[in-house]
């Protein structure tokens, strides 16, 4: 199969495709079978029409239309492969030369145009350093932690004076829009300054007493009447302040296995450690991502974008929300650029996915959804997500591998070690045969190519 590439620009392509007669022959022969077991002939088995009785009762027209139809997405993945291209996006299919009627070994010519990854080149990762914070623990992040945990002890008490921010108040709330009731409640908990409710909530609550009512308009987020501007009504029935226990020798035994208010102090210096330390390692990734991003520059294929845009907000049945739509494009295009430097990293490094680094991410994905794992991975295997999973894990991967040849250091110019985790090239090396490619090849749904018309 011969093919040629023109590029278009920096994110399109378009392949110019020929497959002989010769090539064409078996998704010939297979729609030849095909429909001789969906029709019936007189003085013939089904199933055992020969070709040129098809040809004058059916019509070879439609033996070709048929074979062109299925045999194309396998000629066209051929191509893309051949041509070491990365699809993102649907391809744009022109059939312009199809099998002449007459001839049983014409060839076929056709035209792919698709939008595919760019060819970006980053730099070398040795030459780069990333800044994270010190692990400094100091007698207030202590404090903080141990505030924590004395809130998990805490029990709310009753108080005589009007709301303040950080308050506890029991509630009756109604919405109105005109003269309906769209929404309800009765006898809620709320923390002043939480924030999970109503849009200026908060600001009505500051400063009400118990059994005071006071109003307020807002817009509402969800439901049929989302994006209306309601009246509501909120009672205070009650206000609380959380009673925390004393930070004592007391407490220390009651909230921890230490038997002193001490041991409980150092216990909490080493868990504050642990976090930050863990907090190095998130700070170095997005560090790392932020230098490769300020030195490439990535052509984002906008029809790819576009096409999310509209899966996103036809879900949502938002499609007419043009201040809506803004905020999803910004996302897509802040999501496909990040995922295009991760896979153009993942291949730099040539990153390999084991079968038990797939199956740990599918595990712990399938307990965030709260499904049985083996449920959850066929699912994904039967619609054909398990490559798109491949392509997750070794974006991951790539960064921790990355972040292995980087210097990373604190504010004092030290070395950080981030060895926990990221683990080091000999562990890697130990690891499992592999689950596949972390590649945006093997992410990419191999497209369905437009039938023939």
């Amino acid at each position: 199969m011969k093919s040629d590439v023109e590029t278009l620009d920096a994110t399109t392509v378009k392949l110019t495709v020929e497959v002989t007669g010769e090539e064409l022959k078996p998704s010939v022969d297979h729609a030849y079978q095909a429909i001789a077991s969906q029709v019936q002939v007189p003085g013939f088995r089904k199933g055992k029409v020969p070709a040129r009785i098809i040809d004058q009762r059916i019509g070879r027209a439609a033996v070709v239309e048929q074979a062109v139809n299925e045999g194309m997405a396998t000629f066209y993945r051929q191509a893309i492969t051949e041509a070491n291209l990365r699809p993102l996006g649907q391809p744009e299919i022109e059939v312009t030369e199809i099998p002449a009627l007459t001839e049983a070994t014409g060839g076929l010519t056709f035209t792919a145009q698709v939008e595919v990854r760019p060819e970006i080149a980053l730099p070398a990762l040795d030459s780069l350093t990333v800044t994270v914070d010190d692990v400094e623990v100091t007698e207030a992040d202590v404090d903080a932690r141990l505030d924590s945990l004395r809130e998990r002890f805490g029990t709310l008490v009753g108080v005589d004076r009007p709301a303040a921010d950080g308050d506890f108040v029991v509630l009756d709330l109604a919405a109105h829009v005109g003269e309906e009731e769209v929404d309800a409640v009765s006898g809620i908990s709320y923390q002043i300054g939480a924030g999970n409710m109503l849009e200026g909530l908060d600001e009505a609550l500051v400063g009400l007493s118990a059994g005071e009512t006071t109003t307020f308009e807002t817009a509402l987020a969800g439901g049929e009447h989302a994006g209306e501007t309601a009246t509501v009504t909120v009672t205070a029935t009650s206000v609380k302040v959380r009673d925390l226990p004393e930070p004592d020798d007391d407490f220390a035994q009651l909230a921890s296995e230490f038997d002193t208010l001490e041991e409980l102090r150092a216990d909490l210096r080493v868990q504050v450690a642990g976090t930050k330390a863990s907090n190095q390692a998130v700070q170095a990734r997005d560090a790392l991502l932020t230098a490769l991003r300020e030195q490439v520059e990535i052509p984002i294929p906008s029809g790819v974008v576009q096409a999310e845009v509209h899966r996103h907000l036809e879900s949502e049945g938002r499609l007419e929300d043009d201040e809506h739509r803004a905020e999803v494009e910004k996302d897509a295009t802040e999501n496909l650029t990040q995922q295009i430097l991760l896979d153009v990293l993942a291949e730099q490094l040539e990153i390999k996915v084991s079968q038990q680094e797939l199956v740990d991410y599918l595990i712990n994905a399938a307990q965030q959804y709260g499904m049985d794992p083996n449920e959850f991975i066929q699912t994904l295997d039967q619609q054909g997500q398990i490559p798109a999973m491949i392509g997750e894990v070794g974006r991951s991967k790539s960064v921790a591998v990355a972040l292995r040849q980087v210097s990373v250091v604190d504010s004092t110019g030290s070395a950080v070690d981030l060895t926990p985790y990221i683990g080091t090239d000999e562990e890697a090396q130990g690891e499992e045969p592999e689950a596949g490619e972390a590649s945006q090849a093997d992410e990419q749904d191999e497209a369905e190519a437009t039938p023939a018309s």
